[in-house]
């Protein structure tokens, strides 16, 4: 199989899994404070990684693996931060898409600086991609995405893009023990803005993040499940392939948002999940 065949299937197995980790990661943060579902979910993570770095006994990685490792940490708490906040007070189908655009963009213009130009057939993909994220983003109800609506979105996808350009510096016998590093960084980043802009006194938040447990925890697994995937496809392949393919995770969040808590979704979403399929072929011809 080649390295190019390699890139997409664990590109798309990380908009599989990233989807799925948002739609979970937002289901909570709707019914609990945002904060506290950013810091579990984080926690989940950690553990499920150290673990299986320690079980896979994979190699203690240099000390600047870990060091990008914290950046991309940082970044993507950031991100992660923004996009849960937007999940918890907007719709999904509109919070999901914009931070896929931007995440994607800001990737595949680093790797079109570094590595030059993709073949024309998959930057028509890329054109395709960015299309098909925008037209999932369309809710159907007569309401168009507004300039309010773009904020917290616009940061998560710019925390995210920096955080797969990071862990793409990662040398390539390390891929958990980097992972875990984003982690650690994450939480060590998270907690003091928490307990800066937590609100003093008692409240019942978390009595609704216990009762959230199952939701936060599933979506730090995916999350992680999905990090893993891409540092995967990036050193398969090209930065920005991984990074456009894996930016197709609006279309699980979606069609989840559909089956389970019955968002309407509109006939432009539909055709945007069509585009996605259309780009998926040109990116891997």
């Amino acid at each position: 199989m080649s390295s190019q065949t390699l890139a997409i299937i664990f590109g798309l197995a990380a908009a599989l899994s990233w989807g799925a980790g948002d739609f979970s990661g937002g289901v909570a943060a709707k019914r609990s404070p945002v904060y506290g579902v950013v810091i579990v979910s984080q926690l989940a993570g950690l553990l499920l990684l150290g673990s299986l770095a320690v079980l896979l006994s994979e190699p203690i990685p240099r000390p600047i693996d870990f060091l990008w490792g914290a950046v991309a940490g940082i970044a993507g708490g950031l991100g992660l931060l923004a996009l849960y906040r937007g999940l918890a007070t907007g719709r999904m189908g509109v919070v999901a898409p914009v931070n896929a655009v931007v995440s994607a963009a800001v990737p595949v213009l680093w790797g079109a600086f570094l590595e030059g130009p993709p073949a024309p057939s998959q930057l028509l993909g890329f054109a395709v991609a960015l299309v098909a994220v925008w037209l999932v983003s369309r809710t159907g109800d007569g309401k168009g995405v507004q300039g309010r609506d773009l904020g917290l979105p616009f940061l998560a996808g710019l925390g995210f893009g920096l955080f797969l350009i990071a862990i793409d510096h990662v040398s390539d016998t390390a891929i958990l023990w980097p992972l875990v590093a984003t982690k650690i960084a994450a939480v060590a980043m998270l907690l003091p803005v928490v307990a800066r802009m937590r609100p003093r006194g008692t409240h019942p938040g978390g009595m609704r993040i216990a009762r959230q447990v199952p939701h936060i925890a599933l979506a730090g697994i995916l999350d992680s499940g999905g990090n893993a995937l891409y540092a995967l496809a990036a050193r398969a392949g090209r930065l920005d392939v991984a990074a456009v393919l894996s930016s197709l995770f609006p279309a699980v969040t979606v069609l989840l948002a559909r089956l389970v808590l019955k968002e309407a979704v509109s006939r432009p979403q539909w055709l945007g999940v069509a585009a996605a399929l259309a780009a998926v072929a040109l990116i891997a011809s």
